[in-house]
């Protein structure tokens, strides 16, 4: 699909890219990481000829790319970017439909494409579709972006940096919607970070650059075992557990992210038939700010409630509470210690990430075993 040929790029005396060579399957999530000015966006930058390299050839399915103008090549290949410059006197519909009007789409056919991609992100066309970009959060306006270089329908999509801006809540969010999107699309994406734990959620094969070269190149799983450099280990950093290369699992590893929550302003028996529901006797209860305000119980509305008041008279405080990035370990003796079925996992701003409850450390517990057993 894509093929990098002894490619060199300098300015001046600086080496960025130092005779690299590698290639990227269709349909194939590549991450490319290593530290501050590793060449890693400069690589991506020579797929779409936005730097051309000194030495070396660039091939997109067999076709040299020096072959191609690069208006019309970079038509063709999608580009998402930190500071993702939606037009601000446009409208979502617009902003997404720019490449194919370029590309003389029918506005039926356009019409189409923008309500179908939508849909993909759980943004209805009806609600969004007329708004503008200062109306939509960052995330929204990042999903919007993504969109963009989607719409078209490009095989090949760049991605340098796209979630770095953003929240880690609305972060983790589109890092699985765009992993889904890929997956369901069959795109080939090029996705440039310098979060380690971002590349091995996402990526396919990991590319580790570091001083214009590629140090590295495999899966996920690989580099954990085996990584080939000290730089690469010490990138691994909460990965690595031992000189054995053992991963470290952490709480949110196990934690359910689909977690029942409700605002402090509701009311006893919206409570209770919600309770009643979803089969379960207890909500965790959320301060205005979206923070972790306690949790209450239907035994404590069917002891003290009354019908209209609201719950925040009923919070309790006592259900325990971990930090997401916690030692799984401990994480375990804390739920195992305490008489609840589940702790709460919170992120660095204390809202809430999800739950542990007893059903998935069994689970986790499990599938240890079992990989004991494979060995």
């Amino acid at each position: 699909m894509i093929k990098f040929q002894n490619i060199s790029k300098s300015y001046g005396h600086s080496i960025v890219l130092d005779d690299i060579s590698f290639e990227i399957k269709q349909g194939e999530f590549v991450v490319l990481i290593g530290p501050s000015g590793c060449g890693k966006t400069t690589t991506l930058k020579t797929i779409n000829r936005l730097i051309e390299p000194n030495k070396g050839k660039i091939f997109i399915n067999g076709k040299d790319i020096t072959k191609v103008n690069p208006v019309e090549l970079r038509r063709t290949i999608g580009y998402v970017i930190q500071q993702i410059g939606l037009f601000p006197n446009m409208t979502v519909e617009q902003n997404i439909a720019v490449v194919p009007k370029l590309l003389k789409y029918p506005k039926p056919k356009w019409q189409e494409i923008v309500h179908n991609l939508l849909e993909l992100v759980d943004m209805p066309y009806e609600e969004f579709a007329h708004k503008y970009p200062s109306e939509l959060s960052g995330g929204q306006q990042q999903r919007i972006g993504v969109l963009r270089a989607l719409a078209a329908s490009p095989p090949i999509v760049l991605m340098d940096e796209p979630f770095g801006a953003l929240d880690p809540i609305t972060r983790d969010s589109l890092q699985e919607e765009v992993k889904h999107l890929q997956k369901k699309l069959k795109k080939t994406i090029v996705f440039v970070t310098h979060d380690m734990e971002e590349a091995l959620r996402m990526a396919d094969t990991i590319v580790f650059m570091n001083r214009g070269k590629i140090i590295q190149m495999a899966s996920p799983e690989e580099l954990l075992q085996n990584p080939a450099d000290p730089i690469i280990k010490s990138f691994m950093g909460r990965h690595m557990e031992n000189e054995n290369n053992a991963p470290k699992l952490l709480a949110e590893d196990f934690m359910r992210t689909k977690v029942l929550k409700v605002p402090k302003t509701s009311h006893t028996l919206e409570c209770i038939e919600l309770m009643s529901r979803r089969d379960v006797n207890s909500l965790i209860v959320l301060n205005d700010d979206d923070t972790y305000a306690g949790t209450v119980t239907i035994e404590a509305i069917k002891a003290h409630g009354k019908a209209g008041r609201e719950i925040s008279e009923l919070l309790s405080e006592d259900a325990v509470t971990i930090h997401r990035k916690e030692d799984a370990r401990q994480a375990f003796d804390k739920l195992l210690a305490s008489s609840s079925n589940y702790v709460i996992v919170l992120n660095d701003n204390r809202t809430v990430a999800g739950l542990i409850t007893r059903t998935s450390m069994a689970k986790a517990l499990g599938e240890a075993l079992w990989g004991e057993m494979k060995s």
